[in-house]
């Protein structure tokens, strides 16, 4: 699964994403957790940024709560999967990242990773986002949620699981309006190529959501 990731390269955001609105501020997250809210990218010609919270919640849902358990979608399965079918076919996004956290079970410890392209740069996770209306107030909530795809080399030494990092000319093919061909699907949600990141230990410290300095990412 996904749980934890970085924001860290605020300057050229709107450049890298070609987002039209940069009405929003951004600042640098080195510890971002599920019901946070985060900078999503839509594809609306052209694309647009709008800070949306991690944790699905589909517009027919009842109760927000159940965007705690759909921070994640698997992508083997997120077609048939009532809380993702719609939004995969039109409501797909990305999700800005400069890496993000993975655990390692060693005996009775789970130790914590961190996981980056090697040269560093911003990437976008595959996500899907939705607008749930609260009932009281009336008020839209935009909720997000990161694809997972089997590891590839480097990360099946660390978990079982790893978040679609999406190659740079894939992303407009995400960001389209209309619904993917089963080929563009393949294609999109294979492992990210090992030889293009890294990973290291870094302290526990990341375990606490309240924990957000640039500390969190150094080797440990």
């Amino acid at each position: 699964m996904c749980g934890r990731f970085t924001i860290t390269l605020i300057h050229g955001f709107f450049s890298r994403f070609a987002i039209e609105n940069q009405d929003i501020e951004l600042i640098s997250r080195y510890n971002i957790a599920p019901t946070q809210m985060v900078p999503i990218v839509v594809g609306q010609s052209p694309n647009r940024v709008e800070m949306m919270r991690w944790g699905l919640i589909p517009f027919w849902a009842k109760d927000p709560k159940i965007g705690n358990r759909l921070i994640n979608a698997r992508a083997e399965s997120i077609s048939t999967k009532p809380a993702f079918r719609t939004s995969l076919k039109r409501k797909r996004c990305l999700v800005p990242a400069t890496g993000f956290y993975e655990w390692k079970r060693v005996g009775r410890d789970k130790l914590p990773h961190y996981v980056r392209r090697k040269d560093g740069a911003l990437f976008a996770f595959a996500g899907l986002y939705d607008r749930w209306r609260e009932r009281t107030a009336g008020e839209d909530i935009p909720t997000f949620t990161i694809i997972t795809t089997t590891p590839n080399t480097l990360l099946g030494r660390i978990h079982n699981r790893m978040p679609v990092m999406l190659k740079e000319e894939d992303e407009p093919l995400w960001l389209r309006r209309e619904p993917l061909e089963e080929g563009d699907l393949k294609r999109v949600f294979r492992p990210y190529p090992s030889g293009l990141m890294e990973a290291y230990p870094v302290s526990t410290a990341v375990n606490n959501p309240k924990n957000d300095t640039a500390n969190l990412i150094e080797r440990f």
